[in-house]
């Protein structure tokens, strides 16, 4: 046997029988848990593997930074073949096509996405802002879209948020309560956000979907792997883009119902960092995303410690468990424990907790869903050997992989377009050099009025001594009412066809 012997399955290996997971089923998400050490990054690489070699693309990120061993052809050890072995399993060492991502543009090709894309909701939690503030960050982005302004990096925020500080009433009486205060936590949270490496996030070219959804020509999918060895340094900017990637999968793919296979199977590592500390309104739409995601064709398995550190409204929509062995000194620890293993179909060759804490590295309790969807009791399960690299690539291992990749040169370039930050810039410019116009000509105006004033009390001085003079033309510069009617009106047209045309550039109007 080479893998499972029904091509609608993945082996991922034996207990005293092979285990497998359908295909049909792995949409309906799923759970690897276990404390470290235990083999969880091998069982996500089995499972990331199977996959690929199913025609399903992968996106996984590689928090301690061994997964990238995954683009490599495995060079198993004894005792790797003898397990291979004892499964009845020919390991031939082999790697699934991958493609290297990195935020810092570092270890991989950059991920973007825009300020507008990531939206008010998200940035609040990475900005752990409190109600208040989340509808301030939410005005400011109804603003922006008003007026036609592009936010797409965190300049183009910083700009907005200063725009509607300065305009604090105008912007009260149409939105509601802006106060300068809260906006400058919400400009000091995002400098806090920039030293932790959020401006590499945010700008263009954004990440495409499709590039995540790939399929090689041999028609096996491509893995994705996230360098977070980095990234996981900053635990609210992590969580925060990775659920930014499921929602925009939620939101831009169509009802497809439960395929043969998935379009995409999505692994969250360190999953606990999506939950810590949410607030309840997140955790809701957390939920909804993962119950109606699996009608797009999108399997998600979340990758923690302990099953407990998964919301039990979320935990219940994970169909495919795989637990790896826990430790349970504490009471905390041992109420987990009790949680993991009440939540398993019961086997009764085993007691299910005790099991749990006998397991060895690389053993599992496996339960996944049947044909029917329902669990199937789970089996103490030996997990079947990878037959890509166990460990790190090299650092030339991953630029030959970068130098190969299907999307080398289409992100590499960040792109500046005119956005908020520059069409705010320009407007402040135009009302300064307005501000300067109109007051060189209130010293003009001020000038000529002196001028006349001096004209008249020479004149008047003059008609005193002398006989009054016949009428002549006075050589004051000041303006007829015709002429300051004309004048008054070019410069009316003029700045009616200014706004218009910066209204176009900005997108929000075109010029008529």
């Amino acid at each position: 046997m080479d893998g499972a012997s029904d091509p609608g399955t993945l082996f991922v290996g034996f207990s005293d029988k092979p285990e497998t997971l359908r295909l049909d089923r792995a949409n309906r998400h799923g759970l690897v848990a276990g404390a470290t050490g235990t083999g969880q990054t091998v069982t996500l690489q089995i499972l990331a593997q199977a996959l690929s070699d199913a025609g399903v693309p992968v996106f996984a990120a590689d928090v301690k930074g061994d997964l990238s061993g995954i683009s490599q052809p495995g060079a198993p050890n004894e005792k790797m073949l003898a397990r291979a072995a004892g499964m009845n399993l020919t390991l031939t060492p082999d790697a699934p096509p991958t493609v290297f991502w990195d935020l810092f543009g570092e270890k991989g090709h950059p991920v973007r996405a825009t300020v507008s894309e990531m939206g008010p909701l998200l940035l609040s939690r990475m900005l752990e802002l409190n109600d208040v503030q989340e509808g301030v960050l939410n005005i400011v982005f109804k603003v922006a879209d008003a007026e036609g302004l592009l936010l797409l990096d965190l300049k183009d925020l910083q700009a907005a948020l200063k725009y509607v500080a300065e305009n604090e009433k105008s912007i009260d009486a149409e939105y509601g309560n802006v106060s300068a205060a809260t906006v400058g936590t919400i400009q000091r949270g995002l400098l806090t956000l920039e030293t932790q490496g959020a401006a590499n996030l945010f700008g263009e070219p954004a990440l495409s979907l499709s590039d995540l959804m790939r399929v090689d020509g041999s028609g096996r999918g491509v893995v994705s792997i996230l360098a977070a060895d980095r990234l996981i340094q900053s635990p609210r900017l992590y969580a925060t883009f990775l659920l930014w990637l499921l929602s925009e999968l939620f939101e831009d793919l169509p009802e497809i119902g439960d395929p043969e296979k998935p379009r995409l199977v999505f692994f969250f590592d360190e999953a606990h960092l999506l939950f810590r500390d949410a607030p309840r309104g997140l955790l809701e739409k957390v939920e909804q995303v993962v119950r109606l995601i699996r009608s797009k064709g999108v399997g998600v398995f979340f990758v923690t410690q302990n099953p407990a550190d998964v919301p039990e409204t979320v935990l219940a929509q994970l169909g495919n468990r795989f637990q790896h062995a826990l430790r349970a000194y504490t009471p905390a620890e041992q109420k987990g424990l009790r949680a993991a293993a009440a939540s398993f179909r019961p086997n009764p060759a085993f007691d299910t907790a005790e099991a749990i804490q006998a397991l060895g590295v690389g053993e599992a309790l496996v339960s996944v869903l049947d044909e029917r969807g329902a669990p199937t009791v789970v089996a103490r399960t030996l997990i079947r050997p990878p037959a890509s690299r166990l460990g790190p690539a090299t650092l030339p291992e991953r630029q030959a992989t970068l130098a190969a990749s299907p999307v080398r040169g289409l992100y590499d370039t960040l792109l500046d377009r005119e956005s908020a930050f520059e069409a705010l810039k320009a407007k402040a410019g135009l009302a300064a050099r307005q501000a300067e116009e109109a007051a060189a000509s209130a010293e003009a105006d001020k000038r000529r009025a002196a001028e006349d004033k001096k004209w008249e009390r020479e004149q008047a001085r003059r008609d005193r001594y002398e006989d009054r003079p016949a009428p002549r033309a006075r050589a004051s510069n000041r303006q007829s009412m015709g002429e300051a009617f004309g004048k008054t009106l070019v410069r009316s047209i003029a700045s009616q066809v200014g706004r218009e045309l910066l209204r176009g550039v900005l997108g929000g109007l075109r010029r008529r």
